[in-house]
């Protein structure tokens, strides 16, 4: 499913070619009309006021919010394993998962970067799709709570991907993301840690290219 891909898209660093693409995400939203009308109407929102930023404020915006703090690092697995050695055996496992759908991810990628994963869920039939999203519904949804407690206009975005979900994500599941990593996970010394342990890649033919992403909607 389309609609899939245009929320990797939109997840994604904001490279300048993005700017050229905006009609026709908004396009593909509608056609497949798999988003129920309000996240629909929140995106084109979102999409709108990304059409209206200079390429290079949309980046900055970007590596801002997601880059500097750890808490809203966009691989889920950190979410869920921290920095525990079960983080790079729950990626080695998901990695596996993509090769036996015919994808392979490239060295410089890890496979629980969420764009990377709705890429991936893109190339499912909706059903498999909605499900395997199911089981990492309750890092988006805790994902999509801290952006909208920093007024960002990228909880529009997680909330879209969270309503596809086979199922709602439950309140003690996200409590216990939430609990994570908390906001004294943002500072210096846990972003140099984790920028040294995003040195280990995994060993996989170049697969899919990583798709670009969106910046910020106000509202």
């Amino acid at each position: 499913m389309k609609t899939f891909k245009v929320l990797s898209v939109l997840l994604a660093y904001p490279e300048p070619e993005l700017f050229d693409q905006f009609e026709d995400l908004a396009r593909t939203l509608e056609y497949e009309a798999i988003l129920p009308d309000a996240h629909r109407r929140a995106l084109q929102c979102f999409i709108d006021a990304l059409a209206g930023l200079d390429p290079l404020d949309g980046q900055e915006r970007y590596v801002a919010l997601f880059d500097r703090n750890r808490s809203l690092s966009l691989h889920l697995y950190e979410h869920i394993h921290g920095e525990s050695r079960d983080r790079g055996q729950a990626m080695v496992r998901l990695a596996e998962i993509y090769r036996l759908h015919g994808v392979a991810i490239s060295a410089a990628e890890l496979p629980d970067f969420l764009p990377l994963f709705l890429e991936f869920l893109s190339m499912l039939p909706l059903k498999a799709a909605v499900s395997l999203l199911g089981e990492a519904v309750h890092v988006v949804a805790a994902l999509r709570e801290k952006l909208e407690a920093r007024g960002s206009a990228y909880a529009a975005v997680l909330g879209a991907i969270e309503a596809l979900a086979a199922a709602p994500a439950e309140r003690a599941a996200v409590d216990e993301i939430l609990a994570v990593l908390k906001p004294e996970a943002d500072s210096l010394e846990a972003l140099d840690r984790q920028w040294e342990e995003e040195a280990v890649r995994f060993t996989a033919a170049d697969g899919p290219d990583s798709a670009a992403g969106a910046a910020s909607c106000a509202g």
